[in-house]
């Protein structure tokens, strides 16, 4: 399925997220002025649309999510029974391609995707390439055996930072125990206006 393929750091720029998850100290400086000659002039007030429109682009620049990919989604939230934006929330981050990143056997979520998409993931065994793929509670996914050996993966799988509450990782594997819940996960952007820029 198609994906964002254009400059990060302006994405970065523009949604003033680390989208990236870089740590160099010019992304930081800039994250707050918008791209182009005219980022650092003053902007007028924006509007209510305007705010929860600027929380729907920092989540689809998070997740790598197009425009479409992100409405069904939260389409199919819509008809589930409970709260929409943790809801929304739980399928983002029960993703493949971000479940690969959340278990550290990515750098980032676009290096995640690609694992997914060249065939380096299995989920329960199988081979999995779609990075959109939802994974259930009591899916185990892990790193193929080609990927065991590459040296710079595995580097940054035994680096990796402590898994979620709602995963178990060992090696180079890794368990969805249950689903996302409210506190589990510091989101970037506000589920609750995203569910209402789509009940307009």
């Amino acid at each position: 399925m198609a994906h964002y393929i254009g400059p990060k750091h302006k994405l970065a720029r523009r949604e003033g997220i680390n989208i990236i998850e870089k740590t160099s100290a010019s992304l930081a400086r800039r994250l707050n002025v918008p791209p182009g000659i005219h980022g650092k002039k003053n902007k007028r007030r924006t509007s209510e649309y305007g705010l929860q429109l600027r929380e729907k682009q920092k989540a689809k620049a998070t997740y790598g999510l197009l425009e479409r990919q992100f409405k069904i989604l939260v389409e199919r939230v819509s008809k589930q029974k409970g709260d929409k934006g943790e809801l929304l929330l739980g399928h983002l981050e029960t993703r493949l391609d971000n479940f690969v990143y959340r278990l550290s056997l990515a750098k980032t979520r676009f290096q995640a995707r690609q694992l997914v998409t060249h065939g380096h993931i299995t989920v329960n065994g199988k081979k999995m390439t779609i990075p959109s793929y939802q994974a259930e509670e009591g899916d185990v996914i892990s790193l193929s055996s080609k990927m065991q050996k590459n040296i710079v993966i595995m580097k940054h799988v035994e680096e990796g930072k402590e898994v979620l509450p709602f995963l178990e990782k060992q090696g180079v594997a890794g368990k969805l125990v249950r689903m996302p819940k409210p506190g589990d996960v510091v989101a970037p952007f506000s589920t609750r206006q995203i569910i209402e820029y789509y009940s307009r």
